[in-house]
């Protein structure tokens, strides 16, 4: 079935404006049988954050922003999915064209600025689907012309607690002014205490709801050094790394589309984006893990991920150029990894080259 729908579905959707393809494949996921995936490889489960996934390939936030979709997505495979940016008031986002595909990069610039329908309408359609299972996270931002961005975070927390599985919080955004200032030491502290009491005060009624805190690939390491030491005192249950990069790597062959504003995603970033992941794990010390985004389009790239220090890995702008049946194609290179060195889960190889990795030159941007 993904197999029938890539080869339909591909063609068509790169030959529209990108954001119509975008809808449209939401458009198209809300009409996907509901038939059952199939049982994943008992290897490839994952235990993070006090969670159980059934393999540790998720889609990224960014695809389905409102939650409009995550069954479908579960359906297709996906070890878990991840919905959002959510804000607390509906936003339209930064004015159109805000989606540019860079096609002989295999690379996607984005400048949305947090479009969704808000919190209420989304809490909505998660509500309706919570008997249905499946890991379904809630990424959280503020509103672009909030007083209060801090509230913003405290406030999606309490509303979200009953019907996610987890929380993601998103202040390495670079399309919202200002938003990235809030991975700075002392507000980062603020918010992940503030953020860290809300979740605790409605523990009683919604449960133990982890929160992940997802950060920028273009930290300096001195900054990365606070965020780690900030996250690590506030107890957070785990880190995403990395969100969209504003750096344009001087490879970039489509160099008039690049040019455009925004955070790049897809194969170009995919070095930053493991040596942040590789960074991150040697600080962290193993207090908790980490979910490896950026760059991520084949089984070779995830198992590079996971060695570099992910426990879990998330992808969405490959899915522009590999299609769906990307996921099956990963999660069977990483089972037959296993099988071939005889190891019985991927816990055993997580941070394996992370040392390694952090000693070699920074990757060239």
């Amino acid at each position: 079935m993904i197999r029938a729908f890539d080869a339909f579905s591909l063609p068509v959707l790169r030959w529209l404006d990108p954001e119509d393809a975008h809808r449209l494949a939401i458009q198209g996921l809300r009409f996907l049988p509901p038939v059952k995936p199939r049982p994943d490889d008992p290897k490839l489960a994952v235990r993070a954050f006090g969670l159980n996934f059934p393999n540790p390939i998720g889609m990224a936030a960014g695809f389905d922003k409102s939650a409009e979709v995550p069954d479908a997505l579960l359906r297709l495979g996906f070890g878990f999915v991840e919905i959002g940016s959510v804000t607390p008031k509906p936003q339209s986002g930064n004015p159109r064209p805000r989606l540019f595909r860079l096609e002989r990069d295999e690379a996607v610039i984005n400048r949305m600025g947090f479009n969704n329908d808000g919190a209420e309408v989304a809490l909505r359609r998660l509500a309706a689907r919570a008997q249905h299972g499946g890991i379904v996270g809630v990424n959280v931002g503020a509103n672009k012309d909030s007083p209060d961005r801090v509230g913003d975070y405290v406030k999606l927390i309490e509303t979200f607690a009953p019907v996610a599985s987890y929380f993601t919080v998103n202040v390495s955004s670079p399309n919202t002014p200002g938003l990235r200032n809030l991975q700075e030491g002392a507000l980062l502290d603020d918010l992940l205490a503030r953020v860290i009491d809300a979740r605790e005060r409605v523990r009683q009624k919604a449960g133990d709801t982890p929160v992940l805190l997802k950060i920028a690939p273009d930290l300096s390491l001195a900054q990365l050094d606070d965020v780690v030491q900030v996250a690590r005192s506030r107890r957070v249950d785990g880190m995403i790394v990395a969100n969209t990069t504003i750096a344009r790597p001087s490879t970039l062959r489509e160099e008039m589309r690049a040019k455009e504003q925004g955070g790049l995603s897809g194969r170009p970033l995919f070095r930053l984006s493991t040596r942040m992941v590789a960074e991150t794990y040697v600080r962290v010390e193993g207090a908790f893990p980490l979910i490896g985004v950026g760059g991520v389009d084949s089984g070779g790239a995830a198992l590079t991920k996971i060695r570099a220090g992910a426990s879990l890995i998330q992808l969405y702008s490959s899915l522009v150029y590999k299609g769906l049946g990307l996921v099956d194609e990963i999660k069977r290179d990483l089972t037959s990894t296993l099988l071939r060195t005889g190891r019985d889960s991927l816990s055993e190889i997580v941070g394996a080259d992370a040392a390694t990795l952090t000693a070699e030159d920074w990757p060239g941007m």
